[in-house]
């Protein structure tokens, strides 16, 4: 196929062609009068934000990285129960600087249902402000990580090399994959205390 030339050939931008930016959808959540609270994963965490628009760049009002989450005692990774977590963080700071309701804002991830970007989302509700929000988007037993939890300890019972292998890193953090639930009703207690 060859390059398109000529008067009315119009290069995307950037970060378009490199599918990292939806400038319509972006457009649409600027123009919002709410904030947007941005979902953002990596391999290792999840970072969620809420930004105001600002001429000069966006603005951070409150965040919450799932790094924070180590120090109450949380092995932070990127799954369902750290997202919550990190969303109920940073929805607390968000409802001291005064943030009632929100957009969410997921960039160029797929929304699908059970996602990561919904348990961040569920968690900035449990902390008090409002958006366009069903709770058909994530299950409760994702949230706490009662799935992960049950899958540990079948595992362990049924071959314990391959559950030394998969849950090496939180062996390693001396974090017990076999007590989760215990472990993430404490954090979330923490949480919703400060």
């Amino acid at each position: 196929m060859t390059q398109a030339t000529g008067p009315v050939y119009k290069v995307a931008f950037r970060r378009r062609r490199s599918a990292l930016t939806n400038y319509a959808k972006r457009l649409a959540l600027v123009k919002g009068s709410a904030p947007r609270m941005v979902v953002r994963k990596s391999g290792r965490g999840v970072l969620v934000q809420f930004l105001e628009f600002s001429a000069k760049g966006d603005k951070v009002i409150a965040g919450g990285v799932s790094k924070a989450l180590g120090k109450m005692g949380w092995a932070p990774r990127c799954n369902a129960p750290t997202a919550y977590l990190c969303g109920l963080l940073a929805g607390k700071a968000a409802v001291k600087k005064g943030v009632k309701e929100f957009n969410l804002d997921i960039g160029m991830q797929t929304p699908s249902k059970g996602s990561v970007v919904f348990a961040a989302l569920r968690g900035a509700v449990d902390a008090g402000l409002k958006t366009n929000y069903t709770d058909v988007m994530i299950e409760d037993a994702r949230l706490n990580g009662s799935l992960i939890e049950k899958y540990a300890k079948d595992l362990k019972a049924k071959d314990s090399a391959k559950y030394n292998k998969l849950f090496s890193s939180y062996i390693k953090a001396n974090f017990n994959p076999e007590k989760m639930v215990e472990a993430f009703n404490a954090v979330k207690s923490k949480i919703s205390t400060q």
